[in-house]
């Protein structure tokens, strides 16, 4: 039979990271494409041990239904380190736990969203935050991005000249997929643009607590008085991905009708995960923990950076990142990366081309992303030199 799908829905592609991703079946192939961090980071004999604690000594909790709000005692322990440590949150918000920071994405534009409404993001942005934008029918607007970050000149342009845009989407620090991190003082004048247009800002902070060199810069909503920005976290870069634990701190209104559009999604968040994360803060040292897996990730980002340099044509520009996973390459205008990721790609390494980043997917991107955090030291240093060769004729 003929199947009549939603209209927004039949309208959105499949995640080209995705996509992407069916070639890793050939275990020949390196992958830079990857969002995660190295495996050796995982705290796996902590996890065991506290793992085995939990059925002993907590069975019925954590095999029973929980509240939507999430694990209690984990509520408080993420709400009490980001104000004590990051001075992010006042007594007007609450927190949520979700299903990974890309719940918070969804579950936030569905309370916000109305079909039409605009939400304005960096050029370049997280796939996983554009699908599921378009998802519930949002119009997108994209802000570039120099060195800085967003630039504060563009965003007023389009806010002044753009009617119904309901948030401003960021990643301000060691930006997806470009690396960047945005300046204190454009924080500040994001804030400000966001006060002078009424209109909110989900800031996206996975990735701050990889920070591999440079000073900490506070986060948005830590200079948020009036409950205008959404903060989106997640344990996955600093414990694991797999367990899907995030949450959301934002005014207490916000996370009520958030809460009321996950009870029809998942009802709660995994609960022995929660709790396992919960006990881990308790027992061992996160921020002891954060500090060894920077180093090992410093160590893979530094030879990727050395890798490009030594092998790759000196027309592409390649970002620096203080931390984070990802390493952001440019072609010269004009050229189309997703043409040189499918030669890199025959080369048996993956990357991601930037037009999977786009507000508008049918765009040429000279743009493409790599992961430095997955692949060994080794295959860094081949998947460079791969590159290179690739790049090298490609621009012939």
């Amino acid at each position: 039979m003929e199947y009549k799908i939603a209209d927004h829905i039949a309208a959105m592609k499949p995640s080209a990271i995705r996509e992407i991703f069916k070639v890793l079946v050939d275990p020949e192939v390196i992958a830079l494409s990857a969002g995660s961090p190295d495996p050796g980071s995982y705290p796996v004999k902590e996890m065991a041990e506290i793992g085995n604690d939990i059925f002993a000594n907590n069975l019925v909790t954590t095999l029973q239904y929980g509240t939507t709000e999430g694990y209690g005692p984990l509520r408080e322990q993420t709400k009490k380190r980001l104000r004590e440590k990051y001075q992010t949150g006042t007594d007007a918000d609450d927190l949520i736990i979700t299903t990974g920071g890309q719940q918070t994405i969804s579950l936030f534009t569905q309370t916000m969203i109305n079909r039409g409404d605009v939400i304005v993001c960096e050029e370049p942005s997280f796939i996983g935050a554009l699908n599921a934008f378009r998802s519930f029918g949002a119009q997108l607007k994209g802000v570039p991005m120099d060195e800085e970050g967003m630039r504060m000149d563009k965003l007023e342009e389009v806010l002044a000249t753009t009617e119904r845009v309901k948030f401003i989407y960021v990643i301000p620090t060691f930006q997806n997929p470009t690396g960047r991190t945005m300046t204190l003082e454009r924080r500040k004048e994001l804030l400000a643009l966001a006060k002078k247009y009424d209109v909110l800002i989900l800031e996206d902070n996975p990735y701050f607590e990889l920070r591999y060199e440079g000073e900490p810069v506070a986060t948005v909503k830590s200079m948020d008085t009036e409950g205008r920005v959404v903060y989106a976290g997640s344990y996955s870069k600093v414990l694991s991905p797999g367990m899907r634990i995030g949450f959301c701190l934002a005014n207490k209104e916000i996370i009520n009708r958030m809460v009321v559009c996950k009870q029809v999604s998942d009802v709660h968040t995994n609960m022995y995960f929660q709790m396992l994360v919960s006990k881990y803060l308790k027992k061992y040292d996160l921020d002891a923990h954060i500090k060894d897996i920077c180093a090992l990730h410093k160590i893979k980002r530094d030879a990727m950076l050395e890798g490009l340099a030594k092998y790759v044509d000196e027309r592409i520009a390649f970002t620096h990142p203080n931390g984070g996973l990802f390493i952001w390459g440019e072609l010269p205008e004009s050229y189309d990366s997703f043409k040189l990721c499918q030669e890199i790609t025959k080369k048996k390494v993956a990357c991601v081309p930037g037009n999977a980043f786009a507000t508008d997917e049918s765009a040429v991107s000279n743009g493409f992303r790599m992961n430095f955090s997955m692949p060994s030291l080794d295959n860094i240093e081949i998947a460079c030199r791969r590159i290179g060769e690739t790049a090298a004729e490609f621009l012939k």
